[in-house]
């Protein structure tokens, strides 16, 4: 008699969902290169690839297709959200640095670079991700709705 009810008890408890407050603890997942504005600040066109590793750091993506194009790539996200995502892609023309585009504004050239600034190709600002794609509940999910779990 007693192990219909622990049995009845133990699917009962596993069958529902935990209470917001009792929720396990996410770690922050940075993810990729983090490159910052005065990094990119550091840039001009004609850099070799050397310099270019060593102002950004290695690059997340060298795709062995394109050899001519560098991704660094970064993600930070806090409980399963994403919460910044930023590309930044360096382009080569004969291993020297032509274009950077992607995600953080390139910084005003100086005077004695102005004939060198229209090779830099102008880019935008980072907009944080406020919400990834909706989650469906499935069958079992639905079906829970509709009892009232």
């Amino acid at each position: 008699m007693r192990v219909p009810a622990i049995l009845a008890l133990a699917l009962g408890v596993a069958a529902c969902s935990p209470p917001d407050w009792l929720t396990p603890y996410r770690v922050d997942i940075h993810q990729g290169n983090y490159v910052t504005q005065e990094m990119v600040a550091k840039l001009r066109p004609g850099m070799s690839r050397s310099q270019v590793r060593f102002a950004l750091g290695t690059p997340l993506l060298a795709d062995p297709f394109h050899r001519d194009r560098w991704d660094y790539v970064y993600v930070f996200e806090r409980n399963e959200k994403i919460l910044q995502r930023r590309v930044i892609t360096v382009i080569f023309a004969e291993d020297k640095l032509v274009r950077v585009e992607g995600d953080v504004v390139a910084a005003a050239a100086p005077a004695e670079d102005a004939a060198l600034a229209p090779a830099r190709a102008p880019v935008k600002e980072s907009a944080p991700v406020t919400e990834g794609p909706k989650e469906e509940k499935g069958f079992f999910g639905g079906l829970w709705e509709k009892i009232g779990f």
